[in-house]
């Protein structure tokens, strides 16, 4: 017998009660001074640097992630980002002055920022305080209430975020709530006025039907396998360094990382050898070491565990060349760096995003099969050329479509807060961070003002007289 798990009642009221409460109170937020959000941004960013330490400890235990690498990957970009909004809001809230034409003399045209009203956050478990932070930080800017939602997958750090939520605002304007799936579903039950959610493209679709009952907007963070391509021309070097360095950051399990390398068979056994090398010097030189390398994190539970190591058994069996790896341990959810070369398409490893640090490598022999291969597939959230060659990089970008594209670099576009991040179809819609961050929250309100006591309209109104027909046929001859 199948055992249907409820949500608890109790629950069930006090996220709905809270919900009302942010819906009285995003109406008076349309109209409160600036300074208020300011003040709920300073007030963030010092409670995140006076418990840094602490934010740190608790993704440490949720899944063993480097402190080092949480402080980069998870503090320096939410306080980056809270410096770079405070220090642009005034002018991203001002209303924009529209050109009027010529036909509507007598009028003047703005576009006034408007907050969106309630918004829900559902955040993810692989970077579980970053990518529930930032989008909190483009919601206050933008004026909005909002409720979040953490993953349980990480319930150390979504206590922390808890703790600190309670302690920070008023229920009223923003409240977390914990739990698991069935509390994801009845929050997404509820009339949101937008819902921003980071996750898988599958989740994302039960997202997207969701908010579609409530015609809410939405801004979908998803994921998809990231094309990584090496030409006969690029710095193999430096190639093999920056795609180690993004492939193996969080163990892997980042979506825009390097999902699989499609290498040009010239410089194959170059690249592979150099990726070693590079691997070896970041975490130590072999298995063993890897293992114990304090740079060097953990799957985040044993269910992804499993799901990474089928995948690898899959290639294998298949016909896959382990190149570099080591014994892994589901006790300790531990898995080795591990390159793969003679993958085909055919593998499950080239069909799911891996999430984990196994690193397929393809070659080609012609660019236009690279083009071909990736045109085949679901848009990429994040795609990676590494070339010299000004005419293959622009073949490439011309010819592909992908949510961020990247030049010689991985990774690094995700903390330009000038770009706009966010994947196209299936690996994402609407974008984030920065001034794009807070649009994402933000309804532009079309405002048309009739200062002049005569109107262009007036000419448009009944009875059409000949005169009229007149004025009608000179508008469609000139304007």
């Amino acid at each position: 017998m199948a055992v249907v798990v409820s949500i608890d009642h109790s629950l069930e009221n006090e996220i709905s009660q809270v919900f009302e409460l942010q819906k009285k109170r995003a109406i008076q937020l349309r109209s409160a001074p600036l300074r208020d959000r300011i003040s709920l941004l300073n007030n963030l960013e010092k409670w995140i640097l006076n418990n840094r330490n602490a934010i740190q400890d608790a993704i440490f235990d949720d899944y063993r992630k480097p402190i080092e690498e949480s402080g980069f990957s998870e503090i320096f970009p939410v306080v980056s980002e809270i410096r770079h909004v405070k220090k642009n809001l005034k002018r991203w809230t001002s209303d924009k002055k529209i050109d009027t034409p010529l036909f509507l003399f007598g009028s003047s045209a703005t576009i006034k920022h408007e907050p969106k009203g309630v918004c829900l956050i559902i955040a993810p478990w692989n970077y579980p305080f970053m990518l529930l932070m930032n989008p909190l930080i483009s919601a206050i800017a933008a004026g909005n209430t909002a409720i979040l939602k953490p993953s349980e997958i990480t319930p150390k750090t979504s206590a922390l975020m808890k703790k600190m939520v309670s302690e920070l605002f008023e229920k009223n304007e923003i409240c977390l709530f914990e739990g698991g799936l069935t509390t994801s579903k009845f929050l997404l039950s509820l009339p949101f006025d937008h819902i921003f959610f980071t996750g898988s493209t599958a989740v994302g679709k039960i997202v997207m039907k969701a908010a579609a009952e409530n015609l809410a907007t939405v801004t979908l963070e998803l994921g998809g396998k990231s094309p990584t391509i090496v030409d006969e021309t690029a710095n193999i070097k430096k190639s093999a360094e920056r795609i180690a360095w993004g492939k193996l950051i969080n163990t892997g399990q980042s979506c825009i990382a390097p999902d699989y390398i499609l290498v040009h068979e010239k410089v194959k056994h170059q690249l592979v050898n150099e990726l070693k090398k590079q691997i070896n010097k970041m975490y130590g030189k072999g298995c063993d070491q890897y293992k114990h390398a304090l740079s060097f994190g953990r799957i985040v539970n044993e269910n992804h565990f499993v799901r990474v190591q089928k995948l690898t058994d899959d290639a294998i069996q298949k016909g896959a060349k382990v190149i570099c790896s080591g014994e892994n341990d589901k006790r300790t959810r531990f898995i080795s760096p591990t390159i793969l070369t003679q993958v085909t398409a055919d593998m499950e490893i080239m069909k799911e995003e891996i999430f984990g640090p196994i690193l397929p490598i393809i070659e080609y022999k012609h660019l236009d099969e690279v083009v071909d291969f990736i045109n085949e597939r679901p848009k990429a959230l994040a795609l990676y050329v590494f070339s010299k060659c000004k005419k293959n990089q622009e073949k490439i970008l011309l010819n592909t479509s992908s949510g961020t594209f990247s030049i010689n670099e991985t990774m690094v576009h995700f903390s330009h807060q000038n770009l706009p991040f966010g994947g196209i179809n299936h690996s994402g819609i609407g974008k984030a961070h920065g001034y794009h961050g807070f649009m994402s929250f933000t309804n532009e309100k079309s405002v048309l003002k009739q200062w002049s006591p005569i109107s262009a309209s007036k000419f448009l109104y009944p009875p059409f007289t000949h005169f009229k027909k007149k004025i009608l046929d000179l508008m469609i001859k000139y304007f």
